[in-house]
């Protein structure tokens, strides 16, 4: 029979070859490195039976299913040595996840797990993978399988879920086996390195009614290396947390009496915000956008021409006003918006415009709100209340490309600003969409032309665009390493048309222009809270809400200190006087616990000489300077 590789090239092999036997064909190494297949897209174990025809992908640590496919496997392990260790267990559900994999059990009455028990489960797990013990997995009846799992009431419940014509799987790992599709690694020896890393309680399948699981979440790695940087990456997670450095630092809070997923900003936070706000509203004025202020609330109206009301209404905060009076009352409904499109488009609507006006450029800082469901707020990177560096431009289709390249290079110029690297998405039509063929092939044409002017690579997400039209998203690399999304372009076909915007053309006809959606920053409470962890709360100079920190050594330097903090004021610095009746070295540690960037100590001989000895957070002491130089530099860190 024959076999078709992921090159094209087909191979020859007998009736009743394996996914092994494919692999063994190949070359030895691969063989050796053979982990499951991929047959005709769906993934098998290594002994599933190839038919003739069949397209094959060898799947090994180098390819992308790996990794996957081995934490899986993992997470049987670590059910195999819960099995040993605890009797009675009962299991609930055990997959990979984005970075590990975890187990939800069941344990007998009156028994934990805390993390002080995982390196013991660990010396279990690391006993039965250097036993090589197979991985086997057998296709059973329904019957079969609800006797094998009589005493696992949670595997019971989720046999009655299955299609009564679905194939049932079960793997056996040592004493344990599990109902499972698979795949799975051949056996234990081929898995790598793993650590488990917490312990959370956990509903069975989510669902608040059921009963609570415990959950053992771990990690996996092919190498050891691999995973010792991923728990160094994890510890430098941690202390890098923006909601336990935003409050040290006095950035925000975020009190229950408000309301959850509304930030509160501390005047340290306020000023950092109104510095980025400020130092990008300076540049779109150079760059031609004309800033706007819109209403935080519309009449209920907008939000049905525009769509929301009828397709993001259970994200949106609806109420009623009484128009009238207490005798004769008339209620209107309003909605608090959470996006800032529709203000921007009645905006364009006041006025006629003709194809010499476009393109226009409207920006706005404004603050949206969106209904998350409290279990996924999270700090500042997911909230209800947040603030948008929102624009939106008004262009004819020939204009598109042009105009999507000027967003590219401001996109580069912000995040070049602070050191991240990023890559671009586009997303192309989804199967529900408005809009006609050759608006989509120009539009979605149009963004990856200006990729191309750019230089910038991007990856397809196919489908995956918003119903009115294609987009880009900009995804950011932070100092360790995790990626984030951030700025976005997008194309809209519907919004326009919706509120009936037109254009006069150089003919003299009416147009509908095309409209850009984009924003850099995205959220300015998600991208400080990206910048608070990439920078782990060191700000740099420009942006930190306290640039100085003058500090003098007695009473009689107070004077001279105060002075020469109002020099750095008058230059635009943000300058605190430490002057409390406190030890030098314990006002330098509350300085530099509080990541400001400089330090002056001013003593007897640096008021006599006219000097400042200058400490720097993470270079420590550079000696004294002379008072002028160190102005110039608070100066030149001013926006």
């Amino acid at each position: 029979m024959n076999i078709v590789l992921p090159d094209g090239s087909v191979k020859e092999l007998e009736e009743g070859a394996t996914v092994a036997d494919v692999a063994a064909s190949i070359g030895a190494g691969l063989a050796r490195a053979a982990l499951a297949g991929i047959v005709n897209d769906t993934p098998v174990d290594l002994d599933a039976v190839v038919s003739d025809g069949d397209s094959v992908a060898i799947v090994t640590a180098k390819s992308d299913e790996g990794l996957e496919l081995m934490r899986h496997s993992t997470a049987h392990l670590l059910a195999a040595a819960l099995t040993d260790m605890y009797p009675g267990v009962k299991f609930g559900v055990g997959p990979a996840i984005e970075n590990g994999f975890y187990y939800d059990i069941e344990l007998p009455e009156g028994v934990t797990v805390s993390p002080d028990d995982f390196a013991a489960i660990e010396a279990r797990m690391a006993e039965i993978a250097k036993s090589g013990a197979a991985i086997v997995r057998c296709e059973v009846s329904r019957d079969e399988a609800r006797e094998i799992f009589a005493d696992q009431p949670l595997k019971l419940e989720l046999i009655d879920e299955l299609p009564e014509d679905e194939t049932i799987s079960i793997y056996q790992l040592g004493d344990f086996t599990d109902l499972c599709r698979g795949p799975h690694v051949p056996d234990t020896g081929k898995l790598g390195a793993y650590k488990l890393t917490k312990v959370a309680g956990a509903y069975w399948k989510g669902d608040s009614d059921n009963e609570m699981l415990t959950r053992i979440y771990g990690t996996a790695f092919f190498s050891k290396k691999e995973l010792e940087e991923y728990l160094h990456n994890l510890e430098e997670a941690e202390k890098r947390d923006h909601r336990k450095l935003g409050r040290e630092l006095g950035i925000y809070m975020m009190e229950p009496m408000a309301g959850v997923g509304l930030p509160l900003y501390l005047p340290k936070g306020a000023r950092v915000i109104r510095t980025l706000q400020e130092w990008l509203r300076r540049d779109l004025y150079e760059r031609g956008y004309e800033e706007v202020i819109t209403p935080h609330i519309y009449n209920a109206d907008v939000w049905k021409t525009s769509g929301h009301y009828g397709f993001y209404h259970e994200n949106m905060y609806f109420f009623q006003i009484n128009e009238g009076t207490d005798e004769e009352p008339r209620y209107s409904e309003y909605g608090v918006k959470p996006m800032n499109c529709p203000g921007h488009v009645i905006i364009y609507k006041n006025e006629l415009h003709s194809y010499r006006d476009l393109p226009l450029r409207y920006f706005e800082f404004g603050t949206v709100y969106r209904h998350e469901m409290s279990g996924v707020v999270h700090g500042l990177l997911r909230a209800r209340g947040f603030t948008q560096d929102d624009a939106h431009i008004f262009c004819t289709k020939d204009q598109v490309v042009d105009e999507v390249v000027a967003i590219l290079e401001l996109v580069d110029y912000i995040m070049g600003t602070f050191g991240f690297t990023y890559e671009a998405e586009i997303s192309t039509r989804p199967d529900k969409s408005i809009g006609t063929d050759d608006m989509w092939e120009h539009a979605t044409e149009s963004l990856k032309e200006a990729c191309a002017r750019r230089g910038l690579a991007y990856d397809i997400n196919e489908g995956d665009g918003a119903f009115y039209g294609p987009k880009i998203d900009i995804k950011v690399k932070d100092a360790i390493g995790r990626t984030w999304q951030c700025s976005t372009v997008q194309i809209d076909f519907n919004m326009p048309m919706r509120f009936g915007l037109t254009y006069r053309t150089e003919d003299n006809t009416e147009e509908t222009p095309w409209m850009l959606h984009r924003a850099i920053f995205g959220s300015i409470e998600r991208f400080l809270g990206i910048l608070i962890e990439h920078y782990a709360g060191a700000l740099p100079l420009w942006l930190a809400p306290v640039q100085v920190a003058v500090i003098p050594i007695a009473d009689r330097h107070k004077e001279a200190a105060a002075e020469f903090a109002g020099e750095l004021k008058a230059v635009g610095g943000r300058v605190e006087v430490m002057d409390q009746n406190e030890p030098m070295k314990v006002k330098i540690a509350k300085a530099q616990s509080q990541k400001i960037p400089y330090m002056i100590v001013m003593g007897d001989k640096e008021v006599e000489e006219k000097l400042v000895s200058v400490r720097e957070r993470s270079e420590g002491d550079l000696g004294q300077w002379d008072r002028q130089k160190f102005i110039d530099v608070i100066r030149d860190a001013a926006i």
